[in-house]
């Protein structure tokens, strides 16, 4: 147990020391989002996933190998399934105590999800331990991701199902790490700074800064940040998030291609 605590340690720390500021469109390196009512938050860019590489720049190009089944940071020993943090259910109900990283993870049942059917079947599953439900579930070349709602309809948090085994965790990036609800820092009610329409600009403008002609879509509120599909000629290409206080952006690298989106 100790060493499952030392590895979620290991994760969070590098994951956070992972984002770098970037240049906008202002002297100093940020952009600005208009509002006189403070200095506008600066603009960077996370890392792929805690213990990745480089950032991928999303224009288009597929993003770089990573695990056969595309599941886990290569800091998790590379292997799929739910060999992942140390065995199935490392990441269980009340691991960290007080519910704060408490069910982040659902072992696998041993069966590959190959549609996304079946992907929202394991996702319910998962959800059913959070007592959310899903909506959009959207099939990548890596991995299932899947939409986490409140009862009532509201986004709660973002997963993800593994194709290989059908394990099922929060995801890694923005929702592991920025989720005030469901994430890392589970009850740090930070002031939100970001509109809506702010956080569109702020993630057009990262892409602008990227040399790249995606644009971003409507951004969906999460508990702490926002996420928008990034999209090419009106169709979607991947994700991206931006922190509703500090306007830091967070691509989503590890899905790999986009294939189909089912909704609910």
């Amino acid at each position: 147990m100790i060493r499952r605590h030392a590895r979620v340690a290991a994760a969070a720390a590098l994951a956070l020391a992972g984002a770098v500021a970037i240049g906008g469109c202002g002297g100093n390196g940020s952009t600005s989002i208009g509002g006189p009512a403070s200095p506008p938050p600066a603009v960077s860019v996370g890392p792929t996933v805690p213990g990745g590489g480089t950032p991928t720049v999303p224009d288009g190009t597929p993003s770089p190998a990573g695990p056969t089944s595309g599941w886990g940071p290569d800091m998790w020993n590379g292997n799929s399934g739910s060999s992942m943090m140390g065995g199935g259910g490392s990441w269980g109900p009340g691991m960290m105590g007080n519910g704060m990283m408490g069910n982040w993870w659902l072992p696998g049942n041993g069966t590959r999800v190959q549609t996304l059917d079946q992907a929202r079947q394991r996702a319910t599953a998962f959800a059913d331990l959070l007592g959310l439900r899903v909506g959009e579930i959207m099939q990548f070349s890596r991995n299932f991701y899947a939409e986490l709602r409140t009862a009532d309809g509201h986004p709660a948090t973002e997963a993800l199902v593994n194709p290989t085994d059908g394990a099922v965790q929060i995801e890694y990036g923005p929702a592991m790490m920025w989720n005030t609800d469901y994430g890392m820092h589970y009850g740090s009610r930070s002031q939100a700074r970001i509109s809506a329409t702010q956080a569109r600009s702020i993630a057009q403008q990262w892409l602008r800064d990227h040399g790249n002609t995606l644009t971003a879509g409507d951004p969906e509120p999460y508990p702490g940040y926002y996420t928008l599909h990034t999209m090419r000629d009106g169709k979607i290409t991947g994700m991206l998030s931006v922190n509703a206080s500090n306007g830091q952006v967070w691509y989503h690298t590890w899905h790999g291609t986009y294939i189909a989106t089912s909704q609910r």
